[in-house]
């Protein structure tokens, strides 16, 4: 499975070594940040769609219309500021570097072009990939230059997609389906081979609520690094739902791991949903059974009346610090509701605790 060469020899040797060395940091969230900017529909089309698709960019016999992306609202559509706003983009990315992080996400959660039918844009996924790695790894080379002991990456980000291939929309219809395997595996190609050309050092399938949409994510990672005779290092993170410890389609964390182990990542990790005390024990299962480094970047607690999340900075270091002085971790961040604070604060935490040792193949069963 994994043969091939890496692609970024340097970058990936590298990430590996600090992975054997120290308990490594992810960034915080991206859309907590953008929210504080409080952008209008103005700030999203910017100028290169302030009127509607421009000439070079529209698809081809595109014709306008109520469905389209030009007359569409585009709040909300926080990837699409990689191209229009793209200075908030590289501000939050230097902002969480600043506080620590050893790992940033590209701006791609939703660039796919599943996702972006939701905002009438589905041809701009190759772009908004290309992009957002871009500006992360722009980012990460202005962190290194100013500390060239401390490598900095660039994650490329897979999100789930808006569709699941494992169940049906529709509670009338329990076999309908809105989505293949195969389509989703072309959607998600077309993101990894935009993140790959942007400059991406490893490749994340995150917040995983089906794992049948992983899988097809997973299937056309392979299917990339084939084309290109060589490899970026791989991590996987999915998230569970409620109090039942399963993710949407059904699986426990363990059965989770080992309906994915076959891919050999890089990593497994659990992340958003829950708060960190909630996901602790689903952590827990992971370190026991997992033949990988193991991630972690849970939300700031769980949304309260009013959307927003409560726990401060000082809480999230002290319940992920225990995560850690309990052998749990390799890498840790935050999910929806933290900021660069949140980082900072979690950096320290685990900065004099040492990483998971991970288990011998015969080990992990």
């Amino acid at each position: 499975m994994n043969s091939l060469p890496w692609l970024n020899p340097a970058r990936s040797e590298a990430l590996q070594r600090l992975l054997r060395e120290r308990i490594l940091v992810i960034d915080g969230a991206m859309g907590t940040m953008i929210q504080q900017h409080q952008l209008q529909e103005d700030d999203y089309r910017g100028t290169r769609f302030a009127e509607g698709f421009d000439s070079e960019h529209a698809p081809e016999g595109h014709a306008h219309g109520d469905g389209c992306g030009c007359t569409r609202d585009q709040r909300g559509n926080n990837d699409l500021l990689s191209l229009t706003r793209p200075e908030i983009i590289r501000g939050i990315h230097a902002e969480y570097l600043e506080a620590g992080a050893d790992l940033i996400e590209t701006n791609t959660f939703n660039s796919t072009s599943v996702s972006l039918a939701d905002y009438g844009l589905e041809h701009l996924a190759r772009e908004l990939n290309e992009t957002g790695a871009r500006l992360a790894r722009a980012a990460c080379d202005d962190a290194e230059a100013r500390d060239p002991s401390r490598p900095r990456f660039a994650i490329g980000v897979l999100g789930p997609t808006s569709r699941t291939a494992s169940l049906s929309p529709d509670v009338n219809r329990p076999g309908f389906r809105a989505i293949s395997f195969d389509e989703l595996r072309v959607a998600y190609r077309e993101a990894i081979d935009g993140l790959i050309d942007g400059g991406a050092d490893v490749i994340m399938v995150e917040t995983i609520f089906d794992t049948l949409n992983a899988k097809a994510a997973l299937f056309a990672v392979e299917e990339a690094f084939e084309a290109r005779g060589a490899r970026l290092p791989v991590m996987i993170s999915g998230t569970i739902t409620d109090a039942s410890g399963r993710t949407l389609s059904g699986q426990t964390a363990e059965a989770f791991w080992y309906s994915l182990r076959h891919s050999q990542p890089l990593s497994i990790g659990l992340n958003c949903a829950l708060g960190a005390k909630d996901l602790r024990a689903h952590v827990d299962v992971l370190a026991q059974v997992a033949d990988a480094y193991v991630s972690t970047h849970p939300n700031a607690g769980l949304p309260n009346a009013f959307g927003g999340y409560d726990e401060t900075p000082e809480d999230m270091a002290g319940m992920l610090r225990e995560f850690a002085q309990s052998g749990l971790l390799n890498l840790v961040g935050g999910c929806c509701g933290t900021t660069p604070a949140h980082i900072a604060a979690i950096a320290a935490a685990v900065a004099d605790v040492p990483p998971r040792q991970v288990p011998r193949l015969e080990d992990a069963a």
